[in-house]
Parts: structure tokens; sequence; C-alpha cells
């Protein structure tokens, strides 16, 4: 075993201090010179994505005192999107991620512990507990712990993002909505995350594709026979990396993030899954545009599997049929199978053991559900930076919309355009202004996205944000995460009402076509006088946030791609 860095002499300061501290908490001086490791429970009593974790905590804590080792809990904040939203239009979302990464640094380095351990759940957990992996260079493993068990997968009408969409849809038509209660009663029988292949799913399988977390481990129902298998060889498997020395920047590798990015666009992941890859690289001072690599890759990538929202098929069938693992497998010929993981057996050698696709719900390579990429990057003069579109499975709708552009400060105005004609089928809806900066934090736009489906414009407008919107869309042409943003100077911000705007999914661009030097002889963007700027941690994001093409870190280091005028991206302050 490599020398610890949290064994201090018995004699030092810190040494005595450290030993009369856990004396006072059953810590045997024995036990002292022990392998010290974090368990990271993000967990709380807000949301039923965590209810679940304080139940896992004492049976890893078991398996790794078995082990040889000394467990710590620890605890960070808790995101939870569908609660969380709520204050501050949901600014607080995205900033959250970045809340959980300086959490675990605090603790995690200030103890000077040797390894983590990380109970991943909601959206926002999983790519920081990998940012804090790459960032701190530890021993670290990641458990998915699972997803709920829903409503539609008791034969009933509706799981929770069924609610939501329907509530969302119930508030712009006026429509009668007392069902929804009981539709909310009857969604969610279970702890866990959102049963949909959302972000969460998707970046739980980001972390099996990664090599971050151990083969089989995702998808898994909360609490089920799988996620306590996973539990118990994750714990083996943090014991084993801290023997044999092995670290996350060892495994979170370039070709590891075009892996996860390859594993991302054949199963439909959302969209989310490319600015938390983006971060994570960063963390890992990895050098990789994965923006680039998912406009690339989408179009050399089968998809193999159709889960909802994409889809017909459950996450309770994706699981059974072999989940990640499967689609691991299928697509080795496409994947750089020699690269290690935190098993310390190669992404192939972990593939070999996988059930193979079974044809149906997992489809193999040559047979795919499609071969048009479910997440479909563009550029062009109107993103120069980039932007990012979520697609159904398969895609069978309209790629290409030319139309005016109709200007919006906010989600509700745009909203409320629908409703006084303002809007109208052809238009281009841009909604600006509410970027990582602009926000601060990405604004939401799927609400103005399920009012367009309620009043059956959704193939008739076109949406171009520099916001964000939930995985859950992925019908009509809505472009999200414009860059640079409207309150970077991006052309978003001198984009007027009438301006010429033309979409090309099939192709991947989205254009202002609009003379270069009558663009440039606009004045540029300016937050109306009303804006919400924020305040207490939305402030600090606001000074602290970098460009998408960051992944929206904080204080990124310039390096590669994040050298792309940071400064600019800051411009209100």
């Amino acid at each position: 075993m490599t020398e610890l860095r949290s064994n201090f002499s018995d004699t030092s300061a810190l040494g005595v201090a450290r030993r009369a501290q856990w004396n006072a908490l059953g810590i045997r001086a024995d036990e002292l010179t022990k392998p010290k490791v974090a368990i990271v429970n993000t967990s709380s009593e807000l949301a039923v994505c965590f209810a679940h974790l304080d139940d896992i905590v004492p049976v890893l804590k078991d398996e790794l005192r078995a082990l040889g080792i000394l467990p710590f809990e620890i605890r960070t904040t808790a995101p939870s999107d569908f609660i969380t939203s709520a204050g501050r239009a949901g600014r607080y979302i995205l900033p959250s991620r970045d809340l959980i990464v300086d959490d675990i640094e605090a603790v995690v380095e200030g103890a000077r512990l040797d390894g983590m351990i990380c109970l991943s759940s909601c959206d926002k957990t999983t790519p920081a507990h990998l940012m804090a992996a790459g960032r701190l260079d530890i021993p670290t493993v990641i458990v998915p712990c699972g997803y709920q068990h829903s409503g539609l997968a008791e034969g009933r009408e509706a799981d929770v993002e069924e609610v939501f969409l329907q509530a969302a849809q119930a508030a712009v038509t006026g429509a009668p909505a007392d069902d929804l209660p009981d539709l909310a009663d009857d969604a969610i029988h279970g702890p866990g995350v959102c049963a949909g292949l959302a972000t969460a799913n998707s970046m739980h399988i980001a972390a099996e594709a990664l090599g971050m977390a151990v083969p089989g481990s995702a998808p898994v129902r909360a609490n089920g026979p799988r996620m306590w298998d996973a539990v118990r060889r994750s714990a083996a498997a943090l014991a084993d990396m801290i023997a044999r020395g092995a670290r996350p920047r060892d495994i979170i590798t370039a070709d590891a993030v075009r892996d996860a990015a390859r594993v991302m666009l054949a199963i439909g992941g959302s969209m989310n899954t490319i600015k938390h890859l983006q971060a994570i690289a960063h963390e890992a001072h990895v050098e990789v545009d994965v923006w680039e690599e998912f406009r690339t890759l989408g179009r050399q990538t089968p998809l193999l599997c159709a889960v909802r929202p994409n889809g017909p098929w459950l996450t309770e069938q994706f699981e059974d049929a072999g989940g990640a693992a499967a689609i691991v497998r299928e697509l080795m010929p496409l994947l750089h199978g020699d690269r290690p993981t935190i098993t310390g057996r190669t992404l192939a050698e972990n593939a070999a053991a996988a059930n193979p696709a079974d044809g149906e719900v997992i489809r193999t390579i040559d047979d795919p559900f499609g071969t048009d990429p479910a997440i479909t990057v563009l550029r062009g003069s109107l993103a120069p930076g980039g932007a990012v579109a979520k697609r159904p499975v398969p895609d069978t709708g309209e790629k290409r919309f030319r139309g005016p552009a109709r200007v919006f400060t906010s989600r509700e105005d745009a909203i409320a355009g629908i409703s006084d004609g303002r809007l109208r089928p052809g238009d281009v809806a841009v909604i600006r202004g509410i970027g990582v900066v602009g926000g601060p934090g990405l604004g939401l736009t799927s609400a103005f996205v399920f009012a367009l489906h309620a009043r059956g414009l959704a193939d008739s407008v076109a949406l171009v944000t520099d916001g964000q919107f939930s995985g859950l869309v992925n019908q009509g042409v809505t472009i999200g995460e414009v860059s640079p943003e409207a309150a970077a100077d991006g052309p978003l911000g001198r984009v007027r009402d009438g301006d010429p705007i033309a979409i090309d999914l099939a192709e991947g661009t989205v254009d202002l076509l609009v003379p270069d030097d009558e663009l440039a002889a606009r004045p540029p963007y300016e937050p109306p006088a009303d804006a919400d700027t924020g305040g207490g941690y939305l402030d600090q994001y606001r000074a602290l946030v970098q460009p998408l093409a960051c992944g929206a870190v904080l204080c990124a280091r310039a390096a590669g791609t994040c050298d792309r005028d940071a400064a600019a991206e800051r411009r209100i302050a």
C-alpha cells in the first residue's frame, strides 16, 4: 500500500489533536494508521431522490471497516431540480453543482483524507462528485444510488415527469386540473431519482462509462438487489484503488470522456451531460472539447435504446436488459477498450462480463433504433461557441426551420407572447439574458416549450435561448445553451425583432442572417432595468462562473478549451 497522506506523527500537534478528537468518537488508537476515507452523503429530507441514502451509509461503513478502512460520513448540499427550482426561477439549480464540489474539497482536503466513496443521486450530485474526484485526485468511487419506482412501472397513469408536464400545460391552457393531485400522489412509489432517462440516470450511466463506477451499477432500482450489490463491490473497489495508488486522473482521460460522450449519444441521454462532462474534464485537467466531441461523434454513433422520454421503454426494462454495461459491451468496437477503470481491469475486460444486447430494448450496433443524433450540438453565426438540441428516438420530426426572430427577456414574457399574439406560427422565439452569467445560473425555459405544445405551436414555432430546458424537452425545434450568451455580448444579445434565423439540425447549424457590419454596429445587450440580479451565492456565482465551453465551472484555469475569452463572459457584473 502506498504511504497514506492522512497519517501524522503520534507526537505532532496535528496527530495529537486528531487522536483526542477521534478518541472521543470511539475510534481506537490502533485504527489511526488505517486508510481514512469519506463517505460523501449528499442527503436531504427535501426530496425523495435522497430518502434512502442514510440507510446505505451504515452498510458501507461495515463493508469498509471489514476491508481495513476507517470511514467518515460527511454531508454536502443536496439540490433536487423539482424542489430547489422554486426560488429565483430555478437559478440555483446549476450553481448548486459547484457548491457541492467546494463542500467536498473543504472537508476532504482540509482533513487530508485518503479517498472518497460518493453516494450519487439527483442530477447535480453525480457530476459534482466526479468533478471533486478530478480536482482532489484521490482514490474515488462513484455509487449510483438508483431510480425511484414510478406509477408507470405499476401500470398506472403517471410518473413524476408526466405530472410535471401535465401541470405545466394546464397552467397555460387553463384546462381543468382536478386530477393532478391524484396523479401526483400516484407518481412515485419509492426513493431514488426520476425514473426516466433524464439527467440523473444519464449521469449515473456516464459515471460507469467513464470507468468511475463499478460495472453494472447504472441504472439500478433504488434499494434493489443490484444497487446493494454495487454498494458492496464499490467498497472493495475503493480499497483496491487505495492499495494500488490508483487515482481518478488515471481514469478520467480524454479517451474516457470521449467514450462517455459516445455512450450518452447511444442512449439518447440528457443534453445536460455535455456541460457536466466538460466540467469533469476541466477538473481532471483533461484538454478535450466535449461540445465538439458530441458534434462529431453524434453523426457516427448508433442509437441503441429508446427509453422514456425518448421512446416507449421504461428504465426498469432497460436495466433488466443489461443497462449501461450492455451498452458499453455493444459499443466496444467504437470505444477505447484498453483504458483503465476503478476495478483495476480495463473497460473491455469489464464489458466482456456484461449481457449482450437483447435486440429489443437494447439494439445492436448493426440494427440500431436510428442513426440521427438524439443530442445535436450546433454551431453557426448565432452560436459560434455552440448550442444544443435534444431530439426524440427515432427522429422523424422537421430538422430545418427558418423564420423571423421575436425577442423576449424572460420565460414569462415569452409565454405571455403566445397568448397576446406577439408570437405567431413561423416565428423563432428568442429568450435571452438567462445564461450562466446573465441568469445568473442557467434560467429554465421548459415551461415555455410546454406552453407551445399546449397551444399546438410546437411544430410551427422554434426556440433559441441562452438558458436551458429539461431533459423532457425533445420535440420541436428547441435550441438551448447558446454560447456566447447574450450577457457576454454574444450575437444572441444583438438580435432584433424580425431578424431572420436559420436552423438546420441535420447539418448542425444555427445562423443569424444579418450582415456582420450591421450586427457589429448595434449596441451590445443590456439587461432589463427590473432584472433580478441574484444576491448572496448567486452574486458570487455570477462573478466567478466561466463559459459553458468550460462546463460553467468556477474560476476556470486558462487551459485548452477553457481559454476562450473568459473575462468577456463576465461582462455584466
